[in-house]
């Protein structure tokens, strides 16, 4: 029964490779949008769609979303990441942190102005004190006085639309 179990899991390990694990090294494959991503594990050839934990960046169809994902893409796109697995959002989407050359790169967006802080309640979140500090420089979408939260303009506007490519760009 002891090695049945330990074949059992060994192959799961196997099929999950890095994916499964909850830190791992990869490259990013795509950028989404300013706080969703892929990054392809290191060792394993099926990239994994994440959500960037602490921030809420703005959506592609919202004021100032396409700049926050362009900030992304520049900062991380085609680079080596560090993975650190929080949680698993409704979407099935892993929330995650990401570190690349050291710093985390929702600190960066956040400190940038390209997203908020995510509060919950009476918490400010986890990157307040870079919001904060986007604020007062008036960084990125806090130049704006009348940005409008994520979470907001969702209740106001619903999702954006999911862009299709044609079948003419596909090719």
């Amino acid at each position: 029964m002891g090695l049945a179990r330990l074949l059992v899991a060994l192959t799961a390990s196997a099929a999950f490779g890095h994916a499964s694990a909850d830190n791992f090294f990869g490259v990013v494959t795509r950028v989404w949008d300013g706080d969703t991503l892929w990054v392809r594990p290191d060792g394993d050839g099926k990239p994994v769609k994440l959500r960037l934990q602490g921030l809420d960046a703005p959506e592609s169809c919202q004021a100032g979303g396409p700049q926050a994902t362009a900030a992304l893409k520049s900062r991380v796109l085609g680079q080596r990441v560090q993975v650190q697995a929080k949680a698993t959002d409704t979407y099935q989407r892993r929330v995650v942190n990401v570190s690349f050359a050291g710093e985390d790169v929702g600190a960066w967006m956040v400190s940038q102005g390209h997203a908020w802080s995510y509060g919950f309640r009476y918490h400010a979140g986890r990157y307040a004190a870079e919001e904060h500090a986007a604020r007062a420089a008036g960084r990125g979408l806090f130049a704006d006085p009348h940005a409008i939260e994520p979470r907001i303009f969702r209740k106001q506007h619903g999702k954006c639309p999911m862009p299709y490519p044609s079948r003419r760009s596909r090719a």
